[in-house]
């Protein structure tokens, strides 16, 4: 499968909490990462999400918010991955920073201005956030 999201997590299914409207995925990926979307009802169904089924999560990197000296405790989104900054690249307004924690590895895209802030640099500690409603789940076919 190829898409234009940067980031993305092949797994199996942890859990599924299912909801009236909406259904609560846990994905456990190949790296021991576990990402949590929240999807509707009708598509965790249409897509036959269960505990143990391969799947994978889709996460855009503009949907992906960096901070440093933060922990999970502090932050209401779902999805906070701490790790070591790899690379930085700066463009004329925007950067392009990839975070790799363990054997996976998120990208995202902020302002130039945010990383001269935070000090992001190759091998500086720091936190990918993203929403457990920015995640898009797919299975193959």
């Amino acid at each position: 499968m190829r898409a234009s999201a940067r980031n993305h997590f092949a797994g199996e299914v942890a859990e599924v909490k299912h909801g009236a409207v909406n259904d609560e995925v846990t994905l456990r990926t190949q790296d021991g990462l576990e990402i949590v979307a929240i999807i509707t009802h009708g598509s965790a169904t249409s897509l036959g999400l269960a505990a143990g089924k391969p799947a994978f999560a889709l996460v855009k990197a503009s949907s992906v918010i960096v901070m440093v000296d933060v922990t999970k405790s502090q932050v209401s989104a779902r999805n906070c991955i701490a790790g070591t900054v790899s690379a930085v690249t700066k463009g004329a307004v925007n950067s392009d920073v990839t975070i790799v924690a363990g054997g996976a590895q998120i990208t995202a895209i902020i302002t130039n201005e945010s990383v001269d802030r935070l000090g992001l640099a190759s091998g500086k500690p720091a936190t990918a956030i993203f929403k457990a409603s920015s995640v898009i789940v797919g299975v193959d076919q």
